[in-house]
This record gives C-alpha cells, structure tokens and sequence, in this order.
C-alpha cells in the first residue's frame, strides 16, 4: 500500500482554516491583480472601458493589459487604449501584440510606437486566424510562432514580456507534452512570465503547475480567471482556447436569462471561491479577464482580502 504525501503544514492550516471558518474571513489581502480590457470600438464603450479602469485603479494593479487583433483600427485603438492608461491612470499598462498579418518590419513598427508611448509590457502571443479551427499561417515576413516574436521584441526594446499558458493545453498542441515544450521555448526566448488562459478548476491549474515545475520552468505562472456571466459565450472563448465548461455551470445559471441581478451574483459566487482555493494552494497573483467590466473582479478581489491603496500608483 503507498503512503499517503504528506500536505506542508501551512497548506494543512489553510484547508483547515476553509472548511471550519466562514470562507473568506480574515484574509490579509496579501494578493497582486492585474486586470485585461479589450480597446473599445465605439465612444459609449470607451465610457464604460474607462469607468472600469477607474474604478479597479484604487487596488493599484500589478498592470492591466489591452487585447490587440489583426488589421489596423483594432492596431490603433489598443495603441490609444494603453496609451492613456498610462498618462491619464497612471497605471503601469501592458500591450497585447500578435504575429497575424504583420511582417516583422511592420511588428517592430508597433513595438516602437508602444515604446515611444511608455509601454515597458508587452504580452506576446501567435494569435489565431480568424475563424475557429481555422490554420495559423504566418505572415512571408512574419514571425512564425511567439517564441520569435518574443526574440524579436528583445532585440527592439528592454520590454518586460508575458506570454500565454494553457493548463488544458492549447487547441493546435499535439499533446500536453508539446505544449508544454512551446511554452518553455517562449520562456527561455526571454519572456518574464506566463499568463494562463481561465479555467474552473483549481485542481486543473495545480496539475498545471506541477507539470511546468517538472519541465523545469520556473518563471511565474499567473492563473487567468474569467468570472462567467453568459455560459455560451464563454463556451465561444473556450472552444478557441481549449477550456473545458464544466457540466455544473449550466445548470447554476439556467432560468437567469432575464435575471441579470442573480447573474451577477452566481458568477462572482463562482469566480471567488475558484481564487478562494487557489490562494489556499499558495496562489498569491491573479489575472482578471474582466471584459471591461470592473464590478465582478473588484467584488472578487475585496472578498480575498484586497483594499483600495492611498497615494499615487
């Protein structure tokens, strides 16, 4: 018969401290956010992305990053986005850039412009192809695989770099294996961390964890967390990211169609007790996919302790 592992004793407190106390009570707020908007494409949602910034600013953020797609307006917008961000927030903020449709003249162009603009981040990513399933095919004078962009970017500027992990592995890996070894690859070009894609698992993020550690990586690995609203759209992102919706989430939110009130409520209920085990793993750092809302991820960072900060950011 094996012997059972033996749990480390803060790990044991902190499962102890879960299931006899309320589940939220006491926590010291000893926790990072950093918190993802997507460029607005009209002036109403430019309202409502920059409402949402000011209101998650008091929790001083480690940075907030800008989504980027393929094709010029969307370029510009998240040029714009982050640009004030960071001269009117006042927010350490980082850019999305992708290998779709750009040569490498055209990368380095962009990596420029973000750099004359104060961007010191970037998060660095293949990007996908248009439809779903549909094949990545680089750019003639593109780079092939965010790996080499990531050699790229360190050849234009001292950017700080995050790159994407998948712990349910990626849609195009041929195995958990491979995508391990792409990550690792994106790691040692010279990127700084690894932001996960979300998940509703903590068990799934742990095993995720292990399987880096034992591949040797070391760099940090931020749990990417999407506090879910509408089920089938996030089964939309998840089939282009190969996340799994679990079986349960349909039936918590079924009959709330026309309830958005109870919405709210389920997904933060959800959200904020996934980062509840996660932290009871020793998770201390957080990235919120808040698709420019602020109310869910300010409602979960304050029930894991987190408070607003006096002074500048």
């Amino acid at each position: 018969m094996s012997t059972p592992s033996i749990m480390p004793l803060d790990q044991m407190r902190e499962a102890v401290t879960a299931l006899d106390t309320p589940l939220f009570s006491g926590l010291p707020g000893d926790i990072n956010a950093s918190f993802e908007f997507f460029p607005p494409k009209t002036e109403k949602m430019e309202e409502k992305l920059w409402a949402a910034v000011q209101e998650l600013a008091p929790l001083h953020p480690s940075f907030v990053s800008v989504t980027y797609g393929a094709g010029g307006s969307t370029r510009e917008r998240t040029h714009n986005t982050v640009a004030r961000i960071i001269g009117e927030a006042g927010l350490p903020a980082a850019a999305h850039l992708t290998c779709v449709d750009a040569s490498k003249a055209e990368i380095r162009e962009v990596a420029e412009q973000y750099w004359e603009a104060g961007v010191r981040h970037i998060v660095a990513l293949r990007g996908d192809a248009g439809e779903p399933g549909a094949p990545f095919v680089p750019h003639p004078d593109g780079y092939k695989s965010a790996a080499d962009l990531v050699s790229g970017l360190r050849e234009i500027a001292d950017f700080e770099i995050s790159v994407a992990a998948y712990p349910e592995t990626h849609p195009d890996a041929d195995c958990p294996q491979s995508d391990l070894d792409n990550l690792k690859r994106k790691l040692d070009a010279g990127a700084t961390r690894a932001i996960s894609q979300f998940f509703f698992s903590a068990d799934t993020f742990f095993r995720f964890r292990d399987a880096v550690a034992a591949k040797g990586i070391n760099a940090p690995i931020l749990p990417g967390i999407l506090p879910v609203t509408n089920v089938a759209q996030a089964r939309k992102f998840a089939g282009a990211c190969g996340a799994k919706i679990p079986p349960w989430m349909d039936g918590l939110f079924d009959g709330l169609d026309e309830r958005p009130a109870a919405r709210q409520l389920v997904a933060a209920t959800v959200a904020a007790e996934l980062c509840r085990r996660l932290y009871a793993g020793g998770v201390r750092d957080f990235h919120f996919y808040t698709l420019n809302r602020a109310d869910l991820a300010y409602a979960i960072c304050h029930m894991l302790g987190m408070r607003p900060k006096k002074g500048p950011q």
